[in-house]
């Protein structure tokens, strides 16, 4: 029988998780249930407090006499963060389910993220409509809206919680049994502006028996490619839409962090790479953009997304930083220049048609490759050109070809 985790604050909501439990009782699921807040819980659970705090390495009882909500909120955060993976493993449960304000969302949002992508995770929470990014990261964690306080049943909550525990239910009982064909999985960066380009890579390697997933360059899109790369999912990465970076250099709304454009290079994953849409810097609505680019080339998307043409000096900055990621590359690793434009609005007739711009990124790109790491390719076309996609997923195949045969780890001719 399947087993759903139930990990909360049962000293301040014991009522309203010995509700949930019930519910999910009564469906035929087993459960098992974990206290993680600071003093006595209103029922008797499967897993204490105590447990929690001594996996962060600390005694409960102490915790609890110095009064000190955020030393508590931390040490427990950091006890389920061990805890929970953990009992996962053993096979103690099969998916998880919690209920709480910003104070529970924070303790136990962390360890849910420390689960593998697929296993069902719902946290309901008083935040989930806001900015969850804090919380979810690059995870697959499901945020529910609670709608009022989590404190008592009542004729709202009583609905929300019901439906939370058949959606959690639902998903560990029922299994999906169509069965994917393993194949070589690839990566794939993907914005509104490099969408054709894309879409002919993907037909191309999907017609050569690989399997394509695509991240929408988004900020988190790239965060999340990124995190699984590093654990390993994936055979090659074509990572043509490289966006993120301006947006984590200007001040943009969809940045990726720092480490964007590492984990390729530093797992040793062939990739290719380009250039996509790395002439734009996005904001929200027209009167978000700050007030220092307001004489800048701005391009209202739509009502909600600004874009803001990236200029000479900016495009500079973008070469030195895509050179200094990729020289670090232990990968095979190309790098390819669409020398008529780098997006779908970037070419004769369209709002960030750019010439010196565009040379600006490719001169520095040049100038500062180290062509022992990287093979940089040059091809007289936009991005969204057909004949430029095929040669990227051509390129990829070859440098994925070279690593299995055990040839020249960058692919680079010596």
């Amino acid at each position: 029988m399947k087993t759903i985790a139930i990990v909360g604050t049962f000293d301040s909501k014991g009522t309203e998780y010995a509700y949930v439990r019930n519910i999910i009782q009564g469906l035929g699921v087993n459960t098992v249930t974990i206290h993680c807040g600071v003093f006595e819980p209103m029922f008797v659970p499967d897993i204490s407090n105590e447990e929690v705090a001594k996996a962060a390495g600390f005694d409960i009882y102490e915790i609890a006499a110095k009064m000190d909500r955020a030393l508590a909120t931390e040490i427990l955060t950091k006890g389920m963060e061990k805890l929970i993976p953990r009992l996962y493993d053993e096979g103690k449960f099969d998916g998880i389910i919690s209920f709480g304000g910003s104070g529970g969302t924070a303790i136990v949002t962390p360890a849910m993220r420390g689960l593998p992508i697929g296993v069902p995770k719902i946290m309901v929470s008083t935040v989930a409509s806001g900015n969850t990014s804090q919380y979810v990261g690059t995870s697959d964690v499901i945020m529910y809206p609670s709608i009022v306080d989590v404190a008592g049943i009542n004729s709202i909550s009583m609905k929300i919680f019901t439906n939370a525990a058949f959606a959690i239910v639902g998903m560990v009982k029922f299994d999906y049994t169509h069965k994917f064909v393993k194949k070589p999985l690839i990566a794939a960066t993907m914005f509104g502006v490099t969408t054709p380009c894309v879409n002919y890579a993907r037909e191309y390697l999907e017609k050569e028996g690989f399997e394509v997933v695509i991240f929408h360059a988004t900020g988190t899109g790239g965060k999340t490619m990124e995190d699984l790369i590093a654990a390993g999912f994936f055979d090659g990465v074509l990572d043509l839409t490289t966006t993120e970076w301006c947006d984590e250099l200007v001040g943009g709304v969809l940045n990726a962090g720092p480490h964007r454009l590492e984990a390729a290079g530093r797992f040793n994953i062939p990739q290719v790479v380009s250039t996509g849409a790395l002439d734009m810097v996005n904001f929200a609505s027209i009167d978000s953009v700050p007030k220092e680019f307001q004489g800048r080339n701005l391009y209202k998307h739509n009502p909600t997304v600004t874009l803001m043409r990236t200029n000479i000096e900016e495009n500079r900055q973008l070469g030195l930083i895509l050179s200094e990621k990729l020289n670090q590359a232990k990968s095979p690793t190309a790098l390819m220049l669409p020398l008529k434009g780098v997006s779908m609005i970037d070419v004769k007739g369209q709002p960030f048609y750019g010439m010196e711009e565009d040379q600006m990124l490719f001169s520095t790109i040049r100038e500062h490759i180290d062509r022992d790491v990287v093979e940089l390719i040059e091809i007289d076309s936009n991005i969204n050109e057909q004949s430029f996609a095929i040669a990227a997923a051509k390129k990829l195949i070859e440098l994925m070809n070279k690593k299995q045969q055990g040839g020249n780890q960058n692919g680079v001719n010596s």
